[in-house]
């Protein structure tokens, strides 16, 4: 996919796309108009004010891109059924499976100099970054078919639930695209407006995005250097831990020891040692530091199943804050590494 136009996007400067997108513009606005929310070319209008006074965009060429966005009600529907409300089998069985399995070990033996290079700089093994990027985007083959712009505007033009956050984001992605050459109008991503292999939502593409490869551009479809190198670099940057396990499975007696709180979907912070949680009768499956912080979480796959989860684990779902994510990355890149393992054999 070709993200650079022929020059950067900069507030103040000419937009080499500005005048087509008025002519397109001007075409399409009585056609989608029916479609909108009475609120949304209002708020619209509002975002653009608020980009001119606090960014120094053109409001001419602002205002003729901004009119190009296109309120999207399959976006709102995506939204209101995530993966993430599905219990932990259904949610597993989307994502670990043989071809993903595959897949991660293709990805490995493809990429194995950039793995050890980003492990090396960020101290995360190469299965997990693999994992992410599997799961995120099958290893950067299903890259969402969501304009940006579009899935951006809806959801902070229309959607009040979560509207200052992803008005928020589509600030980010304007300013993105003057930053990384990225053209607004084309560029597609997830319903929820992440974007590239990794599936980097704007504000943390601007943040935790690396130039890994050294060629001057953070470019997170086409270089793959970028791609391994701003995942590692994310979950170093909030908290993971250089050589430290992820994840135990654990059984638990038949009267866990008050005191113990045992979290679900929603991300748990590791608050109590290892030790404490065996003290309370919770048996990890692997042998684990008994200083190191944990937490303990129950999901529903056939029945109860529980996990040990530590420092690391809490870094994965800063990625996605979901636990249900986590674990399917802690099981998948287990699987990939076995895999691997198993071939060198």
């Amino acid at each position: 996919m070709k993200t650079v136009p022929q020059m950067p996007i900069h507030p103040r400067t000419r937009w080499p796309w500005a005048r087509p997108v008025i002519l397109m513009a001007l075409l399409l606005t009585s056609v989608a108009a029916a479609a909108e929310p009475e609120s949304f070319g209002s708020e619209r209008d509002r975002f653009v004010a608020e980009m001119v006074e606090k960014h120094g965009f053109d409001r001419a060429e602002l205002s003729a891109l901004m009119a190009e966005a296109r309120y999207q009600q399959a976006i709102i529907d995506a939204m209101n059924r995530p993966y993430e409300a599905k219990p932990w089998g259904e949610y597993r069985a989307l994502f670990v499976t043989p071809e993903r399995i595959a897949g991660g070990r293709r990805f490995l033996a493809e990429h194995q100099t950039l793995l050890a290079q980003a492990e090396a700089a960020y101290g995360v093994p190469p299965e997990v970054v693999a994992a992410i990027i599997g799961i995120e985007t099958n290893y950067g083959g299903t890259l969402g078919s969501h304009r940006v712009l579009d899935a951006l505007s809806t959801l902070g033009f229309a959607y009040p639930r979560r509207a200052a956050f992803f008005r928020k984001e589509l600030e980010a992605f304007l300013l993105l695209a003057g930053e990384e050459a990225i053209d607004p109008v084309s560029v597609r991503g997830s319903y929820a407006g992440a974007v590239g292999k990794p599936q980097f939502i704007p504000s943390s593409y601007r943040a935790y995005a690396v130039d890994f490869d050294g060629d001057g551009q953070r470019n997170l479809w086409e270089s793959d250097a970028d791609v391994i190198g701003s995942v590692g670099a994310y979950l170093a940057q909030h908290g993971w831990q250089r050589g430290q396990p992820i994840a135990s499975a654990a059984t638990l007696p038949s009267a866990l020891k008050s005191g113990i709180e045992v979290g679900g979907k929603r991300p748990l912070v590791p608050g109590l040692s290892v030790a404490q949680l065996e003290a309370a009768g919770v048996e990890p499956l692997e042998r684990l530091d008994p200083s190191a912080r944990a937490a303990l979480i129950e999901l529903d796959r056939d029945g109860p199943e529980y996990w040990v989860t530590l420092d690391n684990f809490y870094a994965i779902t800063r990625y996605n804050h979901s636990n249900l994510y986590a674990l399917a990355v802690v099981e998948l890149s287990r699987a990939i590494a076995s895999a691997e393992t198993s071939a060198e054999d």
